[in-house]
C-alpha cells in the first residue's frame, strides 16, 4: 500500500497495548542460545514471522517491552517514551525511546515493524513522529545504534541522522569462572576508584583517545565526568540505554610515568537476569589486560557470579562495547574469554542549531 494512502497512525502507547507490544518486541528480539561444549558460541534464533528491527544482539528479556513492564520500578522509567503504529485496529510497529533528562538527549532503543512490504514506511513514520515530539519536549540530540542490515542505516540517514562510528559488541559466557582478586593487586597496578576530582583528567583522557569529530558530536561536559560512578549513560555505548544496573562503579588507572590517567574502567552490576556491563577507555599504548582482569574479578564479587558452586542458570554473563578506534582493547577482552558477537553503527542527529559566536575577522 502506498505511504500516502495508508490509514494507520502513530500514537503514544497505552497500557492496553501491553500484550500486542510485548509480542512485537519478542518476535523482533529472539532469544540467544548457547551451543557447543565450550559454552560461548552465541547463535540467534530466527523470528517466527518477518520483522524489521534495530538488530541489536541481546536477548528478548533484555530489551522487550513486556519484560520492562514486568521488571521492578526503574526498568521502564516514567520519563521514557513509547510509540506504536496502529492500522486497522492492530499494532504493526513499536518504537521505544530512552530519555536522558540530565543531558536532554533521546536514544532510540527499539524500532520494530511487521515486515509485510511496508515495514520501511512504518518505521520511517515512527521516527518522524518521535523526532517531532522530542523537539517539542526540548531534546538536544537523538541517538541510535543499529546493525547495518534491513535498511536500518539508510532509514536514519534519510531522517537526517549522521553516521559517526561503529562498535563491536562482545559477550562473555556466564559459564566462565571470574578471576580472583589478589589483595594489593589494584594498588600495585595503580588502579583506584574514580572520584569527582578526576573529572578534568578523565575529560583529557577522553579527548586523547577520541577523534575530534566524535568528541564534538557527543559533547561531554565536566559534570558528566564528575558523576561517572553513579551514571551509566556516560561514556555512551550502544548498550548503556538498554541495560539496567543495580550499581555502577568507576575506576581509573594511573599512568606509569605519573602523567595523568592511562585508563578508565566502568562497571555495571546486573539487575534481574541481565548481563553485567564493562566499559574500558585507555591510551593506545597502554596495556589494559590487568585492568580488565581486575574489573571481571570485581563483577564476580559484586554480582555473586564468581562462586564455582553457583549454577550456570543463575550466573550473569558480561557484555562490553569497543569502538573501532579503541583497538586493541577488544583483543585484551577476548583474551579474558569475551567473544565478538556483532558490530553496530552509531548515528546521531542534532536537534539544536549551532550558532557561531561573534568574532573579529580581518577586513578585506
Amino acid at each position: 500500500m502506498p505511504a500516502a494512502s495508508r490509514s494507520g497512525r502513530v500514537r503514544a502507547a497505552r497500557l492496553t497495548d501491553l500484550a500486542a507490544v510485548g509480542e512485537l518486541s519478542r518476535l523482533a528480539h529472539p532469544s540467544i542460545e548457547i551451543h557447543g561444549d565450550d559454552g560461548h558460541v552465541p547463535a540467534i534464533e530466527t523470528p517466527e514471522r518477518p520483522m524489521r528491527s534495530l538488530g541489536l544482539p541481546v536477548t528478548a528479556s533484555h530489551v522487550s517491552v513486556f519484560s520492562l513492564f514486568r521488571m521492578p520500578l526503574g526498568a521502564f522509567r516514567p520519563n521514557d517514551q513509547m510509540y506504536v503504529y496502529e492500522e486497522g485496529g492492530r499494532l504493526a510497529g513499536v518504537a521505544r525511546v530512552e530519555r536522558d533528562t540530565t543531558r536532554d538527549e533521546w536514544t532510540i532503543v527499539e524500532l520494530d515493524a511487521v515486515d509485510q512490504g511496508a515495514a520501511g514506511d512504518i518505521r520511517f513514520r515512527m521516527v518522524q513522529h518521535l523526532m517531532r515530539d522530542g523537539s517539542r519536549r526540548g531534546a538536544s540530540r537523538f541517538h541510535v545504534a543499529c546493525a547495518d542490515a534491513g535498511g536500518n542505516v539508510e532509514l536514519f540517514m534519510q531522517a537526517g541522522f549522521a553516521r559517526y562510528g561503529e562498535e563491536t559488541i562482545l559477550f562473555r559466557d556466564p559459564r566462565h569462572d571470574f578471576p580472583d582478586l589478589p589483595s594489593g593487586a589494584a594498588a600495585e597496578a595503580g588502579i583506584r576508584p574514580a572520584t569527582h576530582l578526576d573529572s578534568v583528567d578523565l575529560a583529557r583522557l577522553y579527548k586523547r583517545v577520541t577523534p575530534a569529530p566524535v568528541e564534538r558530536l557527543e559533547g561531554y561536559r565536566l559534570p558528566d565526568w564528575e558523576h561517572l560512578p553513579g551514571r551509566s549513560s556516560v561514556p555512551r555505548t550502544s548498550l548503556t540505554p538498554l541495560l539496567r544496573f543495580a550499581d555502577v562503579e568507576a575506576y581509573v588507572q594511573q599512568a606509569g610515568d605519573g602523567g595523568g590517567l592511562a585508563a578508565m574502567l566502568q562497571l555495571g552490576v546486573a539487575k534481574e537476569q541481565q548481563p553485567h556491563y564493562m566499559r574500558v577507555m585507555a591510551l593506545p599504548e597502554h596495556d589494559t589486560g590487568t585492568l580488565i582482569k581486575y574489573g571481571l574479578g570485581l563483577l564476580g564479587k559484586r554480582g555473586g557470579a564468581g562462586q564455582r558452586s553457583t549454577s550456570a542458570a543463575h550466573q550473569h554473563g558480561v557484555m562490553a562495547c569497543v569502538r573501532t578506534y579503541e583497538s586493541p582493547i577488544d583483543r585484551r577482552l577476548e583474551e579474558e574469554g569475551m567473544e565478538a558477537i556483532a558490530t553496530v553503527s552509531l548515528l546521531v542527529k542534532e536537534a539544536l542549531v549551532r550558532v557561531a559566536e561573534p568574532a573579529l575577522v580581518p577586513a578585506v
